[in-house]
């Protein structure tokens, strides 16, 4: 019997589409639009704004990312903050 409790909600279809858009399309989208805008425009200040897109595209995957990271550290302490929680109990480590 394992003495971890899970820390994932569980998601709605819904959800989880709205998560993996927000997480991969959108950013897609954005570093997408900027590179054909510095294709099509062929104009310095298209591919001064093509170059911002691209940027804030990459910016948004990064935020993304750097959010998950977090949302896992917090997960990790749930779990040894258990981990300690069943010490005290029990007198030793879970799984050992």
């Amino acid at each position: 019997m394992s003495d971890t409790v899970s820390t994932e909600p569980h998601q709605s279809g819904g959800t989880r589409a709205l998560l993996i858009f927000v997480r991969f399309v959108m950013p897609a989208l954005i570093v997408l639009s900027g590179i054909l805008l510095a294709v099509i425009g062929q104009r310095e200040s298209a591919y001064l704004v093509g170059a911002l897109l691209v940027s804030a595209g990459v910016s948004v995957a990064l935020l993304n990312l750097l959010y998950r990271v977090g949302v896992n550290g917090d997960k990790d302490r749930g779990q040894e903050e258990a981990a300690r929680d069943h010490f005290e109990r029990t007198g030793h480590w879970p799984g050992e």
